[in-house]
């Protein structure tokens, strides 16, 4: 049964879980960047100091506050101190372009947006064009006119701010941008039941006092003993919550600005890493790099992968080089959380069962899942349809956007994922393909789901990495594209991939053209990005 902390403690949240941590053994390292590292004590008085600036800035109770930072220690402290003072956090991620940045801050509503330097003249674009005119305040000097939110948190008390109201049930308390159509985006709102979830699920101590029935990669090995990586970008999904799962068990959070396999791997040695969270692509650099062998990293205990499918044979690769501490998830922004496969049942039960590689889990704690029909009838085991969750990692809605969230939801309120897959009869969940991503295609029209062919492709020897697309064909409809990373001298030949995708999956398979490239384009965080390579594809056709 999820905690409810609003109800048990009047306005208590997760970030008050977060400063019980920080107010004990108060010289212990809390936040890592670098060569910044504060204490216990040292985060404590800095947020309660960025709390005091922001409102000195206007913000109150309630309020949106867009956050378009970089990775970096600060950007951790002023978005618990956004939550802290009551506001709404707002995500600004750095991939939209000008129109939908702008269209995106539009659309929150945001009272002001904290802006990296890196990012303030993009900022200033977006503020000016919304209607509403938000405050700019830069997370530090920007050559940008605005505030110095750090100049005027060194001038404030580090004492608590007041308390704020505790958050209505039905109150959005954090915003995820996740796409749309230009110029109107899509906004994922979530209220504070997905953070007492998050605190539920990493309690120490069960709250009836009964037996801990938590998945494994869930209980740290002793409280305030781990040291996690956030790899991933803080303004996403995934990272928001690989800092928040550090913070509210006492760990210490270590900040990697950006991503880079060598950087990486020198981070989780020097830093003695014990557990992180990579998206695939970064799981595959890492994999590819020379300096990364079994016994490399030895302090490593937990590895989460999600974000993105997960080819089975670089889990089975990465089995090989770190051991069995792989636990592979499965959310989106609407659901940060759905599935998940813990490192150790990973491990042994795919010892007698091969085919889990290719799952992603069963459900989580409090989150039911099930399969259903064009129509939202429930499939049988076996059968693909779409994924549909229910539980307290679900979105509230989008936000300020009622159309959209109904027709995400099924009437009885379960939430439609857009993604395709089936559970088996001890219920892990298999997922097949974005429903958007199925290429149709063939005589009959029939469905070929990109995310098998992907992961048979990267079964092939010398393929790093690789992407199935659907282009546009005047006698199927779509035909299949593939797109593949590979070296030089790895010998991979186009005609080649055609005949071993054949001989596996069938004719229905066969890609009309296979290209070769040194690497392929990814998003920000990391992922494939297939729109670019569509857009490269559509470019050189012309």
């Amino acid at each position: 049964m999820i905690a409810n902390a609003q109800q048990a403690a009047g306005a208590r949240t997760y970030v008050d879980r977060v400063l019980e941590h920080w107010c004990q053994a108060e010289d212990t390292e809390a936040l890592v960047q670098g060569t910044r590292r504060l204490t216990r004590a040292e985060a404590r008085r800095r947020l309660f100091q960025l709390g005091h600036a922001l409102r000195r800035e206007g913000l109150a109770p309630g309020d949106g506050v867009g956050l378009f930072l970089a990775n970096r220690v600060d950007s951790v402290l002023v978005q618990l101190a956004v939550h802290l003072i009551g506001c709404r956090v707002v995500f600004l991620p750095p991939e939209p372009g000008p129109g939908e940045l702008a269209a995106l801050v539009q659309q929150s509503g945001a009272r002001a947006v904290v802006t990296d330097p890196l990012f303030a003249e993009r900022a200033a674009d977006a503020a000016a064009r919304s209607v509403h005119a938000p405050a700019l305040i830069g997370l530090g000097p920007c050559a940008q006119p605005c505030t110095d939110l750090l100049a005027v948190a060194d001038a404030c008390p580090a004492e608590r701010p007041e308390r704020a109201p505790a958050p209505g049930a039905d109150e959005a308390v954090t915003v995820l941008y996740t796409g749309g159509t230009l110029g109107r985006p899509k906004l994922a709102a979530h209220s504070h039941r997905l953070y007492d979830a998050l605190v539920d699920m990493t309690r120490d101590d069960p709250e009836d006092g009964g037996q801990d029935t938590r998945p494994a990669f869930l209980r740290t090995t002793a409280p305030g003993a781990e040291r996690v990586l956030a790899s991933t970008l803080l303004t996403h999904g995934s990272g928001h919550l690989t800092a928040i799962q550090a913070l509210v068990t006492g760990s210490v959070l270590v900040v990697l600005p950006e991503f880079e396999a060598e950087a990486a791997l020198t981070v989780l040695r020097e830093e003695r890493i014990t557990a992180t969270m990579f998206v695939p692509p970064m799981l595959y650099a890492l994999l590819d790099h020379p300096e990364c062998r079994p016994g490399a990293l030895p302090a490593l205990r937990r590895i989460a992968v999600g974000g993105a499918a997960t080819s089975p044979s670089r889990l089975r690769q990465a089995v090989e080089v770190f051991g069995p501490v792989l636990s592979q998830g499965y959310g989106q922004s609407e659901a940060l959380g759905i599935t998940v496969f813990g490192a150790e049942e990973l491990a042994s039960e795919t010892v007698n069962r091969p085919e889990l590689w290719r799952s992603c889990g069963r459900a989580l704690p409090d989150v039911e899942v099930v399969i259903r029909d064009e129509d939202g009838a429930p499939l049988p085991t076996g059968q693909v349809g779409e994924v549909c969750v229910r539980g307290a990692t679900a979105m509230l809605g989008y936000y300020e956007d009622p159309e959209r969230t109904a027709e995400a939801r099924h009437p009885d309120g379960w939430l439609r994922s857009g993604d395709m897959g089936y559970l088996d009869a001890e219920g892990y969940l298999y997922l097949v393909d974005r429903a958007k991503d199925i290429i149709v295609t063939g005589s009959t029209s029939d469905n070929v789901y990109s995310r098998v062919l992907e992961d048979f492709l990267l079964a092939l020897p010398g393929v790093r990495n690789a992407a199935a697309l659907g282009m546009a064909d005047e006698e199927y409809g779509e035909a299949v594209h593939v797109f593949l990373a590979a070296a030089e001298d790895a010998g991979v030949e186009p005609d080649a991939v055609g005949v071993a995708v054949v001989a596996e999956l069938g004719e229905l398979y066969r890609p009309r053209r296979t290209v070769i490239l040194s690497q392929l384009p990814t998003t920000k965080v990391g992922k494939v990005d297939k729109k670019a390579l569509r857009a490269e594809w559509a470019a050189s056709e012309r």
